[in-house]
């Protein structure tokens, strides 16, 4: 299984800035980036705080999602050494972009039409992309062809299909919108941020969108590494983002799932939550006989992957980590090594809330019931907060990191030990070591779980 599935580029974004420097700087240097954001009124809140950019309205407007995700896919491809025209299929895990969505209805949306007529005149107002891009897909058998209500944003016919279906009439309810907030509601569907970024790289290939939560952009890279590995394809694409904003952050407030003190503590018997955080990231994964015939440099090595659900609870995770156990399991025999004889590192999920820490401690003892001890496990959410649908891909590049600088990022403000929580979390400070193969872990609301194990090449 050994570099049958290779990395050969990736661009990252982080509230420490662009890039593996930047990641280097924070992540690594176990620097929390949490500050109270001005991106919206926290008054309403019982927190201010999150990992979120240098903020204001240029910014903010500079954050939008399908520029950060386009500005990462540019940097991995150049790294990666492909051209705009290349054949790779784009995989993307994202919610979707819903800050101009609450900007339009706080701005005076009247009722529930944006979907369609705000979205179909932003696509028609875009200028056409000229770069190559994938067939149109088929209509589903039985689907609906009304046009005025189905909106198939995911594809190029569909953005007629959207256009067309936008009344003249309609035009008032957006008037006390900024044109930028309208221009943008469509980047709410997760399928058109995917169309974006293909379109704008120039990428000929399938698309394909992951809406599953905080495992999104790592199920994005499990299925890349299927279709890579099945021979199905040679190149993929795969991101994830998030960016800190008022709709997410009131709902994970509301649940009372922020740290009420500022920080973040996974694994610590004094930790209080998580706190959300800007993360954005592409990877270009290649098939290691594609990558040797046109001379690109391996960053490391996909070896193994991982995916199962244990189905306990909407919002918590089985009491013993039961789907995470069954997931990393899953990748390490595929890597060839279930025991974990080899293992190295484990970059956790480690959100530093009440139930999940003490899960997945359990989940990787039961994974490894010989070594669990003797493995360093770290969670970098203690600096960056939890980038939800982009942690995957983001803790990918992280883990990546820690592989080839040879420094195991730490676990930042870890205070006492939890009795429940009784590994080696790599407290407060990196360490410096020579790892070879590390294992990278999320978890999901419904119970999702994933797995992927990378090699130094």
């Amino acid at each position: 299984m050994s570099g049958e599935v290779t990395v050969t580029g990736f661009g990252v974004r982080t509230a420490f800035g662009m890039g593996a420097d930047a990641l280097r700087r924070g992540v690594f240097a176990g620097v929390p980036s949490f500050a109270a954001t001005t991106r919206f009124d926290t008054g309403p809140y019982r927190t201010a705080m999150a990992g979120a950019a240098a903020d204001g309205p240029d910014a903010v407007e500079g954050w939008a999602l399908r520029h950060a995700l386009a500005e990462c896919g540019a940097e991995a491809l150049s790294m990666a050494g492909l051209a705009p025209g290349a054949e790779a299929a784009v995989l993307l895990g994202v919610a979707g972009d819903h800050t101009s969505v609450t900007r339009y209805w706080r701005g005076g949306g009247s009722d529930g039409g944006c979907g369609s007529d705000v979205a179909g005149r932003a696509h028609a107002a875009e200028p056409q992309m000229s770069q190559p891009r994938a067939p149109e897909k088929q209509l589903v058998r039985g689907a609906s062809t009304d046009t005025g209500r189905v909106a198939h944003a995911g594809t190029a016919a569909g953005r007629e299909r959207v256009t067309d279906a936008s009344p003249v009439a309609d035009t008032e309810r957006v008037t006390d919108a900024s044109p930028a907030d309208t221009r943008r509601v469509g980047d709410a569907v997760p399928a058109r941020l995917a169309e974006l970024l293909a379109g704008g790289l120039g990428l000929v290939g399938p698309r394909l969108t992951f809406t599953n939560a905080c495992v999104a952009s790592a199920a994005a890279i499990i299925h890349a590494c299927r279709l890579i590995s099945s021979g199905r394809i040679d190149v993929a694409v795969c991101g994830g983002g998030y960016l800190v904003e008022e709709e997410t952050f009131g709902k994970f407030d509301s649940g009372r799932a922020l740290s009420r003190d500022g920080m973040v503590r996974p694994f610590s018997a004094d930790r209080t939550g998580l706190l959300l955080g800007d993360g954005v990231a592409v990877v270009v994964l290649e098939s290691a006989e594609h990558a040797r015939r046109r001379g690109a440099r391996p960053l490391a090595g996909v070896v193994g992957w991982g995916a199962a659900s244990d189905a306990h609870h909407i919002a918590q995770p089985h009491p013993e980590g039961v789907g995470l156990a069954r997931a990393a399991r899953q990748a390490m025999r595929l890597a060839g090594d279930p025991d974990g004889d080899a293992l190295d590192y484990v970059n956790a999920h480690g959100t530093g809330t009440k139930y999940n820490d003490g899960a997945e401690t359990r989940g990787l003892r039961a994974a490894f019931p010989k070594r669990a001890e003797s493995i360093p496990v770290s969670s970098t959410k203690s600096t960056t907060g939890h980038l939800l649908e982009a942690a995957g891909v983001v803790e990918f590049v992280i883990t990546m990191l820690a592989l080839t600088d040879g420094v195991l990022p730490p676990t930042a403000g870890f205070t006492a030990p939890d009795p429940e929580c009784d590994l080696d979390y790599v407290p407060n400070e990196p360490r410096r070591t020579d790892p070879r193969r590390a294992l990278t872990v999320n978890a999901a609301f419904g119970g999702a779980n994933t797995a992927l194990v990378l090699e130094r090449p």
